[in-house]
């Protein structure tokens, strides 16, 4: 498996235990940044790994930042990212099972290391249940197509008309 990771300042001290725990186990790991706890731009190190993923450079990533949510709105803006905000083993196992996730995101401000350890394990070892979830991402994927088509000519400039 290719697995991409990539974290801004907030999130590098637990990625680069997520990583290291990672290339013990074995996991072929592309690291995206940021290599250092100064201030950066989420986005910046977001939409790397949601692109690998996208292009199918990796088949999944992780993202770290302080509380997990701007991470997960930057890789939810990709086609055929599906990015999952997991604080816990059971938000992680049913993100594979019920979602097909394939982008986990977690807050590094919000989580101990052997937490996020625990959620990244429970992550990779569960596969997707299929059935009637098949359907859902099916949807997905359809709303995903239509949005990426259609383009918002809206201003919000009152002074355009």
């Amino acid at each position: 498996m290719k697995l991409a990771i990539g974290s801004d300042h907030a999130g590098f001290q637990l990625k680069k235990q997520v990583l290291d725990h990672l290339k013990q186990k074995g996991v072929e790991v592309t690291d995206f940044g940021t290599e250092k706890d100064e201030s950066v731009d989420y986005p910046d190190f977001g939409m790397r790994v949601a692109e690998a993923v996208s292009k199918g450079k990796a088949e999944q990533g992780i993202l770290l930042c302080g509380s997990g949510i701007g991470m997960s709105i930057v890789a939810n803006k990709y086609r055929g990212v599906r990015a999952a905000l997991c604080y816990d083993t059971q938000t992680a196992r049913l993100s594979r099972q019920h979602n097909d996730a394939n982008v986990l995101v977690m807050g590094g401000r919000l989580l101990e290391a052997s937490q996020a350890m625990e959620i990244v394990k429970t992550w990779l070892e569960t596969k997707f249940e299929g059935g009637r979830h098949v359907r859902r991402i099916q949807k997905i994927l359809e709303i995903e197509k239509n949005n990426m088509n259609s383009h918002d000519v809206t201003s919000n400039n009152k002074d355009s008309k």
